[in-house]
Order: structure tokens, then sequence, then C-alpha cells
């Protein structure tokens, strides 16, 4: 793995931390991270009352390629969904609902970070 993959895994890993941390402090319990399967990844599985949230995390150092918000793409939603509804299903769980939310984080070069909860994106 080259640096700049080291440096990029970690800032993620970083920035999905500070989400985990957020949303344990409204309350949600964590369930699982990064889950994966073969049709893909999910970063974040939490439970708030009998509802499953499927959580994607972005996280960027900068506005230049773009908002963390405009990386989540109506593909990619329809993929979360799907594979929330897999992950329940492999656990035999059967929540009132799935819900899709976004956790925007900006680690800037100075300052402290900003993390953004977007509830029910999907």
């Amino acid at each position: 793995m080259t640096t700049t993959a080291q440096a990029r895994r970690a800032i993620g890993a970083y920035g999905e931390e500070l989400a985990a941390r957020h949303l344990g402090a409204l309350g949600m319990t964590l369930l699982e991270r990064n889950w994966r399967c073969s049709q893909g990844e999910i970063d974040l599985l939490l439970r708030e009352g009998d509802t499953l949230v499927v959580c994607e995390v972005k996280t960027r150092t900068s506005l230049v390629a773009g908002t963390p918000h405009e990386a989540l793409t109506d593909a990619k939603l329809d993929r979360l969904k799907r594979l929330g509804e897999r992950w329940s299903l492999e656990r035999g769980i059967t929540p009132a609902g799935i819900r899709i939310d976004l956790v925007a984080v900006l680690l800037p070069r100075r300052g402290a970070a900003t993390v953004d909860h977007v509830r029910g994106v999907f």
C-alpha cells in the first residue's frame, strides 16, 4: 500500500471514529463497523429505538473535490438500502424500519473537525 493510500485510509478511519462517537452521544447504539459482503460495505450500523440506521461516513480534508454530501449518489443510496436489508436478514433481525444517514466529516488543516449528521437521506 502506498503512503497516500495509507494516509487516506487513516483519515477515513478517524472520520468514522468521530462519527461513531457523535452518534453514540445522540443515544444511538453502535452494532457494527465496516461490515462487508460481496455487494459492498456499510461504514456504521446502529440502532435508534427499533430502527436500523445504516450510516455512510464521508471524510474530507478539503472541499476541492466537493463536499462530502455530494459524494453520496443515488446508486450508492440504493446499494446501502440493499446492504442494510441483507445485514438484518443475515443477523435474523427484523427492524421496524431501515434509515440511511450520512455523517460528513471535514478535517481542516487547522482547527477542529466539523461533523454534520444528516438523518434519513433515504
